[in-house]
């Protein structure tokens, strides 16, 4: 396969980490006889710096051109004054609604040798494998009108949640599709209670189950579902859920899996390129000094991989290359306790490069 690649690096800990998930990307090629061309372009506050736009016209055309986009992260405490006109993280809004890429799947799954690396009990977290189905260009993040004001009373703002029926039913659609591959059960997650949007959600989402009747389908808050993501995670097979809701809740089940940098995810569309990124932030506090952990935009290849390019044998490779190095008891400072050895950002790709190759 000739496939091309764009990189979007980005800010923080992403250039580190994107060098990692390119090393293996060059080794997946070699090992399968395929190319890969890769084109790196500016995204995130390094592009407000060097072009004053956090999304340049440049790049936007290069992910459009590309077969798959990886992103490292965007953002941080130098571009993270609320009275910006211009933020990083617009930037990868503009990027998600430009290519359409309208649902975040986001895997969480304990990996045995990483078990202790939870904060829950190990009996609680056993047998964690779900999916977290996240709608991407609607709701909270891009509902009109939003903005602030100065108004007789001080201070006011406004954020607008606002769904439309088309918008929830191709999101349902990808996560019960999900869900019939899997373990044939999904949750749908709302706040049907208090919010007019999410009792539309919900209604939707019913007439959406009745095309679906082999797989389980329940309702549920996200107060709820919050609690029971903590409680018996190993109950939820697929969650999809909207736009703020499923950022919160992602970030709460990534605890599951012992560290934020284990986890990957991706932006799809109807249509290439996919936008694969770990589901970390730059962290600005280690960024520069090789101790970040480069697995969530390892295992980000492997989505890239299986969703992007349709290369499901590559995909299992690398997974099954980073439980080996797992197992055999590597890791970076964040799964690790105080005094326990770890390995560099660059050290943890090599050993999964090398692991590929053993296979």
């Amino acid at each position: 396969m000739n496939a091309t690649i764009t990189l979007l690096p980005g800010d923080g800990i992403g250039p580190e980490v994107v060098a990692e998930g390119r090393k293996v990307l060059e080794a997946v090629a070699a090992r399968f006889g395929h190319t890969f061309t890769f084109t790196e372009a500016l995204a995130g506050g390094i592009a407000i710096d060097e072009t004053g736009d956090p999304l340049p016209d440049e790049s936007l055309a290069a992910c459009r051109a590309s077969d798959a986009v990886l992103l490292g992260a965007v953002g941080g405490p130098k571009w993270s004054d609320p009275r910006a006109p211009v933020r990083p993280e617009q930037g990868l809004l503009r990027l998600r609604k430009e290519l359409g890429l309208f649902a975040n799947v986001r895997p969480v799954k304990v990996i045995p040798a990483l078990a202790d690396a939870s904060s829950l009990k190990p009996e609680v977290i056993a047998g964690v494998d779900l999916v977290i189905v996240r709608e991407l260009t609607g709701g909270l993040y891009f509902g009109r009108p939003q903005g602030r004001e100065e108004t007789d009373r001080g201070r006011a703002a406004v954020d607008t949640l606002r769904y439309t029926e088309g918008e929830i039913e191709r999101l349902m659609r990808v996560a019960f599709d999900l869900a019939q591959g899997r373990r044939k059960k999904l949750t749908s997650v709302d706040k049907a209670n208090v919010l007019a949007s999410s009792r539309l959600w919900r209604e939707v989402a019913h007439e959406v189950a009745r095309d679906y009747p082999d797989v389980e389908y329940e309702d549920l808050l996200v107060d709820a579902c919050a609690m029971h993501l903590i409680r018996r995670p190993a109950s939820f097979d697929v969650i999809a859920t909207g736009n703020m809701f499923g950022d919160i809740l992602s970030d709460e089940a990534s605890m599951l899996a012992g560290s934020l940098g284990m986890l990957p995810s991706a932006s799809l569309g109807n249509e290439p390129p996919g936008l694969f990124e770990p589901i970390h932030g730059t962290a600005p506090d280690i960024a520069g000094q090789g101790v970040a952990n480069p697995l969530a935009t390892i295992l980000s290849v492997a989505m890239l991989l299986r969703s992007g390019l349709g290369l499901a044998d590559e995909a299992d490779a690398v997974e099954q290359a980073v439980d080996s190095v797992l197992a055999a008891g590597h890791r970076t400072p964040d799964l690790t306790a105080p005094g326990q050895p770890a390995v560099s950002t660059q050290e943890m790709g090599d050993l999964v490069v090398a692991a590929l190759a053993q296979q």
